[in-house]
């Protein structure tokens, strides 16, 4: 049982340095691409999405070739899905939920 919690926690560990270095790499990307003549007339959280959504099913299929894993759909699907999560890092989406929660007045006491 031990050996399971110890487990779950590095992968719950590498999940998050892999949010928060995709977040930083999509919000240095923005801020590099943000400016082009393309680009300037798109709201900046658009292209954040756009690059996010780009971005990590792009770091799946890589990972998954250099680890020779198999590249399954539902890994791909997981990757659109943990996009949406990197975007809102990226944009600053943390005080957001934070907000959404302390509307909620939840109180553990």
């Amino acid at each position: 049982m031990v050996n399971n919690v110890e487990l779950l926690m590095q992968y719950i560990t590498y999940l998050l340095m892999a949010i928060g270095g995709l977040a930083f790499v999509v919000a240095v990307i923005v801020q590099v691409i943000k400016e082009l003549p393309c680009l300037n007339q798109i709201q900046t959280s658009v292209v954040a999405l756009a690059v996010s959504m780009i971005l990590c099913p792009l770091v799946v299929v890589i990972v998954c070739q250099c680890l020779k894993i198999v590249i399954v759909w539902y890994y791909v699907f997981a990757s659109f899905i943990a996009a949406f999560i990197v975007y809102l890092v990226a944009t600053g989406g943390w005080e957001r939920i934070t907000g959404i929660w302390e509307r909620t007045k939840y109180n553990r006491k």
